[in-house]
């Protein structure tokens, strides 16, 4: 996890600062310029490791960076150009010539290993004017993600901070490579990483911004729902589409543990879970299965723009996220997916005119109301993970309690796991949960488990600590059996569908736990008070001896 870094802080901490002191002292337009320029880094060095991978397997690959660009605003005159007619002078066909060329860039100008090395006062204008004009086209006409871009505006607005932005994120990116040589880290959400590090800064300066998922919280979800190649996936609260992206690395690990040698073992990272970053030994057709597997929607279009370019920097060139929210009535999906992991928004209402009629809770709490959105989106026999405040758990109002009966009559509710309250730390102190239910199945027995340890101190350090029951979490899951005795002592242990309904179907797990007390013996009233009498004797001797001796 690349925020326990302290080089790495430090380093985020003065790129943060060189933007405020550059005049960009909005938090948001400062995160999102900076994942404009670690995008160009990113998608210029994966092309190159496609360009390699290619030359090394003898494959096909035509780089993003080949051949020439037109801008926008150029090209009706290109085409124009392009029309041959008659009777042309060679002095016309060759002004012709001359124009194309003076409209044309070469677009291996516009990679980061190019431009990196400009002077400042040259690079200014050609990123403004030239790179970023086809980072936002990059994947042409009618795309989503150029359809989102539309509206994306580069403000950095001296060439002495794009200078030094670009030196730091160059020293950024060193750095990530040493951490995950040394580590062990093989795959990383390295614009998620940069982001969740920014946020940080922000929230330590006071300022407001979103917050994202965990990184090893997300993981434990896909270990729970187990997405599996060909299955249509979704987040419909995406944000920077960290759900998204690891269950596109959770499965290109499945696909390499399959692949592999009996022999072969991939190590676990520093949070207990496997991932492996192959995603270029990927074939061409899981690859496209895979893109077309995973959706995101988010109602902020920054969220969307960010996502885009998370999921792109990661080898996912046509990312299907699009700005919808999903709990209005311009949303229509419904029973589309295999697979939901989400955290959707915990606080907060939506104006009840807006929304979907084909959500029934009386209710405008946007926890509620995603609950009862993601039950809906998924396919008979689709299964969910995701993340609630725990006041979901136990709240006794009307529709809290509609919320978590149709979760265990209309689903099979299958694992309440309570996580630490300080999960969400720094950002927010709020206790939570993680559901997993399958539509359409039936609730015999929930399995409850309690989490204390998340492997990272539940302060605002974060610190990582020993003793993580992430890995226990999935050992004990992959093993549970309802037929087995539950020991409700336990941290663990399974409840009866009819119990939940008896309690009003609370989910909260001390309502279900049996608390150990130990019996504490007194000793008899009249055997205390000759002990306190014997006590003040000595006390009245004591007092008495220190008065002879200052008298």
């Amino acid at each position: 996890m690349l925020q326990l870094n302290a080089k790495l802080k430090a380093l985020i901490a003065k790129l943060w600062d060189r933007f405020w002191a550059g005049g960009i002292s909005n938090p948001l337009s400062a995160i999102e310029q900076i994942t404009y320029l670690l995008f160009m880094k990113q998608i210029d060095e994966l092309d190159l490791k496609r360009e390699q991978d290619a030359e090394f397997t003898g494959d096909n690959y035509t780089s993003r960076f080949a051949g020439e660009y037109f801008l926008q605003q150029d090209r009706q005159r290109v085409t124009e150009l392009n029309i041959p007619k008659g009777n042309e002078t060679e002095a016309e066909k060759k002004a012709k010539t001359q124009e194309l060329q003076r409209l044309a860039i070469d677009k291996a100008t516009l990679r980061w290993s190019h431009f990196k090395q400009m002077k400042a006062d040259e690079m200014l204008p050609h990123v403004q004017q030239k790179v970023f004009p086809f980072i936002k086209d990059l994947n042409g006409d009618g795309s989503t993600f150029t359809r989102h871009m539309a509206n994306a505006v580069f403000i950095i607005p001296s060439a002495n901070l794009l200078q030094g932005a670009i030196q730091i994120i160059e020293d950024i990116f060193i750095e990530i490579e040493r951490d995950a040589r040394e580590s062990g880290h093989m795959h990383q959400d390295i614009q998620g990483d940069v982001y969740e590090m920014l946020l940080n800064e922000i929230s330590s300066a006071g300022k407001n911004g979103q917050f994202r998922t965990p990184r090893h919280i997300i993981k434990l979800v896909s270990e729970l729902v187990n997405p599996q190649l060909g299955h249509r996936i979704c987040d419909p609260a995406c944000g920077t589409a960290g759900f998204l992206l690891d269950a596109y690395q959770y499965i290109i690990t499945q696909l390499a543990k399959q692949k592999a040698k009996k022999s072969h073992t991939f190590p676990p990272d520093e949070d207990g879970f496997i991932r492996t970053s192959v995603s270029g030994q990927l074939t061409q057709n899981n690859k496209d299965i895979l893109e077309q597997s995973l959706h995101g929607y988010d109602f902020d279009s920054t969220m969307v723009r960010l996502a885009l370019m998370n999921l792109m920097m990661h080898g996912i060139d046509n990312p299907l996220v699009d700005y919808q929210d999903t709990l209005s009535k311009r949303f229509s999906e419904e029973g589309e997916y295999d697979i939901i992991m989400a955290n959707p928004p915990f606080t907060g209402s939506i104006d009840k005119g807006d929304i979907n009629e084909n959500l029934k809770l009386n209710t405008t709490k946007t926890e509620l109301l995603f609950t009862e959105r993601i039950f809906t989106l998924l396919k008979m026999g689709g299964t969910a993970g995701i993340i609630i405040p725990q006041g979901v758990l136990f709240g006794s109002s009307g529709a809290f309690v509609e919320a978590r009966k149709k979760l265990v009559e209309e689903a099979e509710l299958k694992a309440v796991i309570s996580l630490p309250s300080g999960v969400f730390k720094p950002y927010a102190g709020v206790a939570t949960a993680i559901l997993v239910f399958t539509r359409g199945g039936k609730t015999e027995n929930t399995w409850f488990y309690q989490l204390q340890n998340d492997g990272l101190s539940l302060d605002d350090k974060r610190q990582r600590i020993p003793g993580s029951q992430l890995p226990d979490v999935v050992e004990k899951w992959c093993a549970r059996n309802p037929q087995e005795a539950s020991d409700r002592k336990a941290n663990h242990f399974f409840v009866p569908a009819q119990e939940i309904r008896d309690k009003s179907y609370d989910l909260s797990f001390n309502r279900y736990s049996t608390v150990e007390h130990d019996e504490t013996v007194y000793e008899e009233p009249k055997v205390i008070l000759q002990k306190l009498k014997t006590l003040e004797n000595k006390i009245q001797s004591g007092i008495a001896e220190l008065e002879g001796i200052l008298g």
